[in-house]
This record gives C-alpha cells, sequence and structure tokens, in this order.
C-alpha cells in the first residue's frame, strides 16, 4: 500500500477515488512515564518515553488507516495527515487520515 503526504503520485494516475478513510487510537499514559517525564520537565531536555508512546500511537493509527484502505481496494492513500489531540487528562488521541484511491 502505498501512503503519500502528496495529492498525486508523479508517473502515475488516479483512476478512481473511493473516499476519505481514517485509522485511529486512544491510548493512556503509562503511569511511569509521566512521572518521569513531570521530573524531566523541570531540568528541560526531550521527553523520551512520551516520544516513544507517541510514536507508537502513531504507527498504530497508520497501520488502522491501512486496513481501511484495503478493505475499500485501494492501492494508495493520497494526502495523508496525521492529527492528534489529548483526550482528558491522562488520554492521547491519535488520528491519521487520506483519500483512499485506485492508480492506473
Amino acid at each position: 500500500m502505498l501512503i503519500s503526504t502528496m495529492n498525486d503520485v508523479p508517473g502515475r494516475q488516479v483512476t478512481e477515488v473511493l473516499g476519505e478513510v481514517t485509522g485511529l487510537t486512544v491510548r493512556a499514559r503509562n503511569a511511569g512515564v509521566q512521572l518521569g517525564a513531570n521530573f524531566k520537565a523541570l531540568l528541560g531536555g526531550e521527553l523520551s518515553g512520551l516520544t516513544k508512546q507517541l510514536a507508537e500511537s502513531r504507527e498504530e493509527a497508520k497501520q488502522r488507516l491501512i486496513e481501511a484502505a484495503t478493505a475499500l481496494g485501494a492501492d494508495a492513500v493520497l494526502a495523508m495527515r496525521f492529527d492528534a489531540a489529548e483526550v482528558g487528562q491522562n488520554y492521547q488521541e491519535v488520528v491519521a487520515y487520506g483519500t483512499a484511491v485506485k492508480l492506473g
């Protein structure tokens, strides 16, 4: 499955637009990671535990996006984007979205 943030694929033609597809995950923050992040915030620097959790969330959302596009029979997802938001104090939502297409 080709995933692109571009609106087209050089050398290929979109033959059919199948529609918007999304992949969503909502995760609770690990209490230990959150505690470590609070201490690290006092000193400054990267919050590596939270960075790792966010990267894992993005990958999970992207995999769910691919599953949704595959179910529609897509060859590619174009204009793919990520969005993230806080849901409550200890929960984070990550969504991957784009347009499922068939390529010629």
